[in-house]
C-alpha cells in the first residue's frame, strides 16, 4: 500500500508533456478507428430515421443545406448518415439546395461520395444539387411558389427543365419530405415559420447542439417531425444505419477526452492532498 501512495503522490510532479501525448492518443486512435463506444438514440433522432424509412418509390426529398465549414464537424457527419439512408432507398429523388454561400460545395463533396461512389446514382435523375441562392427568407417564400422561377438552373448551370429528377416539381409542396441541415440564420427557424406553417409540410431537422434547445418546441408542436443536434445527434444517426461514422469517431473523442481530463484531475488533486498531508506529517 505504501508503494501505491508513494506513486500517487508522485503523480503531481508528472510531466505535463506525458498528459499531452495521452490527450493527442485519445483523438488520433478514435478518429482513426472509431470505437463505436455505447450510446442511446434520442426519440428526436429515431423520428427522423423513422420517416425517411418509411419513404417509398418515387418519393422526393428536399434536403436544405444551411451550414459552413466552421460547422462541418458537427453537421457534415449527419449529411452524410441521412444521404446514405436517402439513397440507400430504391427509386428515391433527392434533391438538395442551400442559403449559405459556402454550403453548395460541401452537399456537392457529400453527394459525390455517396451518391455516385457508394451508390452509383445518376445526376440529374436520382439527385440534383440546385446550388445557392441570395436573399434568405425571400428564396424560401419563393420556392413555395415555384422552385424553377428562384432556381432557373441547377449548381452546374444546366436548366432546371433539363433535368429529369425535377419533373413535377413546381413548389415545396411536391416534397414528400424537406430535412434542413443548419447551423444559425437562415436555417431551421425560417424554414418552420415561413414554409412549414404556410404549407404544412413534413420537415425534420438537424441543427449545431447550442440550437437544439431553440428549436425543441418545433418538435413538440409537430412542426418539425424529427429533430437531430450536434454531433450526438449525427453518432446516434449513424448507429440507426448501422454505418459508424466521423460522428461516431466525434463522439468516442470526446467521450475518452472527457474522461481522461476527469481522471488526471481527480488523481491530481488526491496526489496533492497526501503531498500536503506528507509535510505536515513531516514537521
Amino acid at each position: 500500500m505504501s508503494a501505491f501512495r508513494e506513486a500517487i503522490a508522485k503523480l503531481g510532479t508528472l510531466d505535463r508533456r506525458v498528459i499531452f501525448v495521452l490527450m493527442a492518443l485519445a483523438i488520433v486512435i478514435p478518429t482513426a478507428a472509431p470505437l463505436g463506444l455505447p450510446f442511446a438514440v434520442s426519440q428526436p433522432v429515431q423520428d427522423i430515421y423513422d420517416e425517411v424509412e418509411a419513404l417509398g418509390p418515387g418519393s422526393k426529398v428536399l434536403v436544405a443545406v444551411d451550414f459552413d465549414p466552421g460547422s462541418k464537424p458537427e453537421l457534415y457527419p449527419f449529411l452524410l448518415a441521412v444521404y446514405r439512408h436517402l439513397f440507400s432507398k430504391e427509386g428515391v429523388v433527392v434533391i438538395t439546395s442551400s442559403l449559405w454561400p459556402a454550403a453548395p460545395p460541401l452537399a456537392n463533396a457529400a453527394l459525390e461520395t455517396v451518391a455516385v461512389e457508394e451508390y452509383g446514382k445518376e445526376y440529374g435523375k436520382d439527385f440534383v444539387n440546385l446550388g445557392f441562392k441570395e436573399g434568405k427568407h425571400i428564396v424560401i417564400l419563393g420556392m413555395g411558389e415555384s422552385i424553377p422561377g428562384v432556381f432557373p438552373q441547377d449548381y452546374r448551370g444546366t436548366p432546371l427543365a433539363e433535368l429529369a429528377a425535377m419533373q413535377g416539381i413546381q413548389s415545396l409542396k411536391d416534397f414528400d419530405l424537406i430535412i434542413n441541415i443548419s447551423a444559425g440564420t437562415p436555417g431551421t427557424k425560417e424554414w418552420v415559420q415561413l414554409a412549414q406553417s404556410r404549407y404544412s409540410l413534413k420537415m425534420a431537422a438537424a441543427c449545431t447542439a447550442v440550437s437544439a434547445p431553440d428549436y425543441i418546441p418545433y418538435y413538440q408542436s409537430g412542426q418539425l417531425v424529427g429533430l437531430s443536434g450536434g454531433m450526438a445527434g449525427s453518432a446516434e444517426y449513424e448507429k440507426l444505419i448501422g454505418r459508424a461514422g466521423l460522428g461516431t469517431a466525434g463522439m468516442d473523442v470526446l467521450s475518452i477526452g472527457h474522461l481522461l481530463i476527469v481522471v488526471a484531475i481527480i488523481l491530481g488533486n488526491i496526489s496533492y492532498f497526501m503531498t500536503r498531508r506528507r509535510r505536515r506529517g513531516g514537521r
